[in-house]
């Protein structure tokens, strides 16, 4: 495993992974607990997994380009979008000081929740909800990470973030999307960058009702 675990480590500093928050945060985080068991001896693979409710758990370049593209603080407070399996939450919670992550299926939500206690995280706050529509009542954040591909800019979450923030997110309505971060001005317009080109499911609207 810890060869695996290194292979994987030099393979994403090779491909432009250079922020030594994110190699180390990855590097201490088991990704084999978020996989599952018939997935376990693929878990430090770089590639993307099936979890339940036909979602995925991201690919780690994905993963780590997404959290560096971020430019995460020691104080950052992130709202994530799609807690998913938790891997990538638990990536970002070793980084920033506060995580707030939104998940539209109950049963993934409650699996991560059981990570997260496992871990000890205490800088993880979740909640059961439509993703798109954000968490108002605890705006503005830093940072925000969206990890579902919106089909256009999503001017609902660019509105809880802070004037300087960041918001990195996947978009696009085909099966490949675009990779942009948006940086705030600090003056209320954000500048949009492309990043590269992703594969992510739909970031849809709602909860879902018997998962």
């Amino acid at each position: 495993m810890e060869t695996r675990k290194a292979r994987l480590i030099l393979a994403l500093r090779s491909q432009g992974v250079t922020d030594n928050k994110v190699l180390d945060a990855i590097e201490r985080t088991q990704r084999e607990l978020f996989t599952p068991e018939l997935f376990t001896d693929r878990a430090w693979e770089d590639s993307a997994l099936p979890i339940a409710c036909g979602q995925t758990i991201s690919q780690p370049f994905i993963v780590d380009l997404m959290t560096q593209s971020l430019k995460l603080e020691p104080r950052s407070r992130v709202l994530e979008i799609g807690t998913g399996s938790g891997y990538q939450t638990v990536i970002l919670a070793r980084i920033a000081r506060l995580v707030y992550t939104v998940e539209r299926y109950r049963t993934l939500l409650q699996a991560a929740e059981d990570r997260f206690k496992a871990l000890g995280l205490l800088n993880v706050i979740t909640r059961f909800g439509d993703g798109g529509e954000g968490w108002p009542e605890q705006a503005p954040f830093d940072r925000i990470l969206v990890t579902a591909a919106a089909p256009e800019e999503p001017k609902t979450l660019l509105a809880q973030l802070k004037p300087s923030g960041v918001l990195v997110a996947p978009i696009g309505k085909g099966p490949v999307q675009s990779l942009r971060r948006y940086t705030g001005d600090g003056k209320g317009a954000f500048k949009a960058e492309t990043l590269c080109d992703v594969r992510f499911v739909p970031l849809l609207e709602g909860t879902a009702r018997e998962l």
